[in-house]
């Protein structure tokens, strides 16, 4: 069984090639289809964290600064 790319149709960049829609790198993005599913369980765990930290750092600054 093959992971399917978790992409959202929201691609955009932040300042470290990082997908603001799936969280993957950009390299991580274009490997993609050749990586095997070991490889891709990797990338949707690392995306997951990142994304994770991303919202936690979303919050603090909400919390702090307002909406």
């Amino acid at each position: 069984m093959t992971i399917a790319s978790p992409c959202v149709r929201n691609c955009c960049l932040d300042e470290l090639d990082v997908c603001l829609g799936c969280g993957r790198t950009l390299d991580e993005i274009t490997s993609w289809s050749t990586s095997g599913n070991n490889e891709k369980s990797r990338i949707l765990d690392e995306a997951k964290q990142g994304c994770d930290i991303r919202i936690s750092h979303l919050a603090q600054v909400v919390s702090k600064y307002g909406a």
